[in-house]
């Protein structure tokens, strides 16, 4: 169980340093800041640039976290919280990323998820600080309800981004 419990969370966190990495450094075919920042403009998230390296920043603390199961709850709120964003733009086109949906994040999310429940394993620093006794079902949720209350101003800031630059009705027609 140790065993996999780790090899599950440098899976997520090799992962999510990955996506970090891509934002930040511009490294595994990523953009880099200054390439993702109109990425995240089209998709709603203003001003691009910030909020890309606070992107960035979250997926590589909560890689880092998960990676030496430290905070695990914490850890596994951070991504989720994260996910849950990385989400939105995708949302409209279902789950499956093949079909541009929100699989990757829903992944990720869940898998942080599922180890707030389990807990990190005896091979961690949770363990190490004789933290074992948070994680469960209640931690687990605990977690999600704080990753749902840190999405939302990020949610409402895209909608609200989105609203002011959706062209009004009848005008693209107008202006083909």
């Amino acid at each position: 169980m140790n065993a996999g419990l780790l090899l599950l969370r440098l899976l997520l966190a090799g992962l999510l340093a990955g996506h970090a990495a891509q934002k930040l450094l511009g490294r595994f075919r990523g953009l880099g800041p200054d390439g993702t920042a109109p990425v995240f403009e089209s998709w709603g998230f203003r001003p691009g640039r910030p909020l890309v390296l606070l992107a960035g920043t979250c997926e590589l603390t909560g890689a880092a976290l998960i990676a030496s199961g430290t905070a695990t709850p914490l850890a596994a709120s951070v991504v989720m919280g994260t996910m849950i964003v990385a989400a939105a733009p995708n949302h409209p086109n279902g789950l499956w990323a093949h079909l541009g949906g929100y699989e990757v994040p829903f992944v990720y999310g869940a898998l942080a998820f599922v180890l707030a429940t389990t807990g990190p394993g005896a091979w961690s620093v949770d363990h190490a600080a004789g933290m074992d006794g948070a994680s469960g079902p209640l931690w687990a949720l605990a977690a999600a309800a704080v990753a749902v209350t840190a999405a939302i101003p990020a949610l409402i800031l895209r909608r609200r981004n989105l609203r002011t630059t959706a062209p009004a009705p009848g005008t693209a027609e107008r202006d083909a």
